[in-house]
């Protein structure tokens, strides 16, 4: 059921005898009254002052596959979630979306497939990102779509990323995207925080004009530390690179020191025409906090960097709970479709109190954006005609200060709509304010987020009821036939989140059915530090199970069942914690400890992250560890082999064709979730088994009945 909401009885306002209207509304009580300074902060808005284009506020899809879990919601459960994103005056109602473009390795939470895993190769139906964008799209016709590559196949350039083979490749993603998806791009990246090419940003400018993406913009270079704008100065003294890039891109403005465009760079910028985008920031807060910080980092952007863009990382929660940055930042934690259960989080309204009050087109209106005296900020945005929309927020200040918007050029002198947000309500209407004399006087409250607009239509979008939370299903049996059309569904099954590499729905190699495979031959040129291909699945807090599957290992391969995985990596690097039955195609089987890996990369985000982000590394004492190992006689490769995985307390238990092997006892892991593995040699091969007959249930239970898609749960794309 949808309750939109729209024609809610607004909250009253409450006049202050010391301005004509104000929006009094005290954290305990929207009718409390509240002393308000004696000298307004007065701000001039004129019509006709002129100002920047905006180009939209909007998140970032992928960089770790972060809608895995999404695509596997029943419907109308998807639906919904992806309506309270991207449907416009519904919830977030975001204006552009940035989307990676998926390159089969690591990106921060996992991996994603690519349309090209060899020069040779080209399928335009694996993974999930076309149908994000699809369904986006759909929703809103105006959305602005953009993206880039965290990782690429390893045959790209050799290893080298900024090559011909990378200008190509994009070439063909985008092809894919307007030839079976009638999508365009409005902007593209040359590579997320990977440093700076002058020759590849050129050679890239001319593989899209001479292929028909001339009007696809190019940003560069999308980095993050305090160095990422040195090249704008190098821009000036060299045409060739000023004409190839478009626009200025920059990660993570807000909350870095030195972390903002400097005024010379806004110079610099200004000179050449350039915008200044922000094409990934960071808001990794809890609860309320999160949404007043998104409305404060948008309009910090704008304020101190002069970006008319800013997406932050990421939208859609669609990831395992223990996978890194699994709660905090997105706006939709979508954790569990098997039960289709998801949670909204207070940040999708942040989003929403610019999202539904601005569109791409619109404009920062000279001398209507600042910080307010008392802490806070705001920004004004004027429409090609004469509405406007004003987005305000008290994050930091410690009482109530009165603002006074004197209006003049034209501008609309309809009512504005008011909404605020603030800890106790979410994206609440008020009174409409009616402008007196040609100004619009108001009383803010601290730590409240207002947004005032001369547009209608804005609504707080729900659906009721959202189904209750369930766990994994327990027992699970998954045989993988129930996938009529790989293709259909991204050649992904159901519930399998890959943290590197890439395990796909494919034939069976004896032609008996279908099964799964790690499909990567090769190491990528990865966005993260490698280790090996593995998959997981299930739940955290599974203790004693038995984990089983058959492998069919090719010349060279070595495969494994994981269990007990408590840790997948910190965003940067994924050696997980928990353990593994290996086997390889010379017979050699071994139990193996997985214990992390402490990161070496700068650690970024809020004191707390990087707490957490030492805790998990620093508690391990790093790299895998065998436990116990045996040579099977008579082992024969290519043939359908079953492993078996065993908990039970403090004992492991492997068993290969039903017979015990191995057996160890350890006591460091107690619990975690189950996944695949396979290896990767020194020379950068990686296996590619076929695994089939994934079950997990309890020790010495029967199997199962094979899962099967629920109903409402849909593949993602036609026949």
């Amino acid at each position: 059921m949808v309750n939109p909401t729209p024609m809610r009885t607004p909250t009253p306002l409450r006049l202050c005898a010391l301005a004509p209207l104000s929006l009094l509304a005290a954290p305990q009580s929207i009718h409390a009254q509240a002393s308000s300074p004696a000298t307004p902060h007065v701000v001039q808005l004129d019509g006709h002052a002129g100002g920047k284009r905006f180009d939209g506020i909007g998140i970032v899809n992928g960089g770790g596959g972060t809608s895995v879990l999404l695509k596997d919601y029943p419907e109308p459960q998807r639906g919904q979630i992806l309506d309270l994103v991207f449907k416009p005056k519904f919830g977030a109602s975001v204006s552009t979306l940035l989307v990676e473009i998926p390159g089969d390795g690591n990106s921060t939470q996992g991996s994603m497939p690519s349309h090209m895993r060899t020069r040779d190769d080209l399928d335009y139906t694996r993974g999930y990102t076309w149908w994000v964008l699809r369904e986006a799209k759909a929703r809103n016709p105006q959305l602005s779509l953009d993206g880039a590559a965290w990782s690429a196949p390893g045959w790209i350039g050799g290893g080298d990323f900024w090559s011909q083979d990378a200008a190509d490749y994009y070439v063909k993603w985008l092809e894919g995207l307007r030839d079976v998806y009638g999508l365009e791009f409005d902007a593209i990246g040359c590579r997320n925080e990977k440093g700076v090419s002058f020759s590849f940003v050129k050679r890239f400018r001319e593989t899209l004009d001479a292929n028909g993406f001339d009007d696809v913009k190019i940003h560069a270079f999308d980095n993050w530390p305090e160095d990422k704008f040195d090249f704008v100065d190098d821009m000036l003294h060299d045409a060739e690179l000023q004409e190839a890039i478009d626009v200025i891109g920059g990660h993570v403005f807000y909350g870095q020191p030195d972390g903002h465009a400097s005024a010379e760079v806004q110079r610099m910028a200004e000179q050449m025409g350039k915008p200044i985008w922000n094409t990934e920031d960071h808001v990794y807060l809890p609860g309320f906090d999160c949404e007043i910080g998104l409305v404060e980092c948008f309009n910090d952007n704008y304020i101190r960097s002069g970006a008319t863009k800013i997406v932050n990382w990421y939208d859609i929660g669609g990831v395992y709970p223990l996978e890194p940055y699994a709660e905090k930042p997105p706006m939709i934690l979508a954790h569990a479709p098997w039960s289709g259960h998801y949670e909204v989080r207070e940040a999708l309204w942040g989003y929403a109190h610019y999202g539904q009050f601005s569109a791409v087109g619109w404009q920062y209106l000279d001398g209507g954006s600042g910080e307010l005296e008392g802490g806070g900020s705001y920004v004004t945005l004027k429409s090609p005609g004469d509405d406007y929309s004003i987005i305000i927020e008290t994050k930091d200040a410690d009482a109530p200060q009165t603002i006074r918007f004197e209006l003049t050029g034209g501008l609309s002198t309809d009512d504005l709509c008011a909404w605020r947000s603030n800890a106790q309500e979410q994206f609440t209407r008020l009174d409409d304010l009616q402008p007196d004399d040609g100004s619009v006087t108001l009383t803010l409250q601290p730590e409240t987020i207002y947004s005032l607009s001369t547009t209608r239509g804005q609504q707080k979008g729900s659906f009721d009821p959202i189904p209750e939370a369930a766990p994994f299903p327990f027992p699970y049996y998954e045989t993988f036939e129930s996938y009529d059309d790989p293709a259909r569904w991204g050649h992904l099954p159901r519930y399998t989140a890959d943290i590197a590499d890439v395990f796909e729905l494919t034939e069976r190699p004896d032609g008996k059915g279908r099964c799964l495979q790690q499909a990567i031959p090769a190491r990528t040129i990865s966005w993260a530090p490698a280790w090996q291909p593995y998959t997981i699945i299930g739940d955290a807090t599974w203790h004693d199970y038995e984990v089983a599957a058959d492998v069919y290992l090719n010349p060279g391969d070595t495969a494994g069942v994981m269990g007990r995985i408590n840790h997948v990596g910190t965003g940067y690097g994924y050696i997980p914690k928990g353990y593994s039955l290996q086997l390889s195609d010379s017979g050699e089987c071994a139990l193996v400890v997985m214990r992390g890996k402490r990161d070496k990369k700068e650690l970024v985000g809020d004191a707390e992250q990087q707490a957490l982000i030492k805790a998990q590394n620093d508690a391990a004492e790093g790299g895998e560890k065998v436990l116990a190992s045996t040579r099977l006689p008579d082992f024969e490769p290519q043939q359908w082999h079953r492993l078996t995985l065993r908990f039970e307390g403090k004992t492991i238990t492997g068993l290969v064709d039903g017979k015990k092997v191995l057996h160890a006892e350890d006591y460091r892991y107690a619990e975690g979730m189950a996944g695949l593995l396979a290896a990767a040699d020194e020379d950068g091969r990686l296996s590619t088994p076929y695994y089939d007959n994934l079950e997990i249930k309890p020790l010495g239970a029967p199997t199962p009945p094979p899962s099967a898609a629920r109903s409402g749960q849909t593949p993602i794309y036609p026949r």
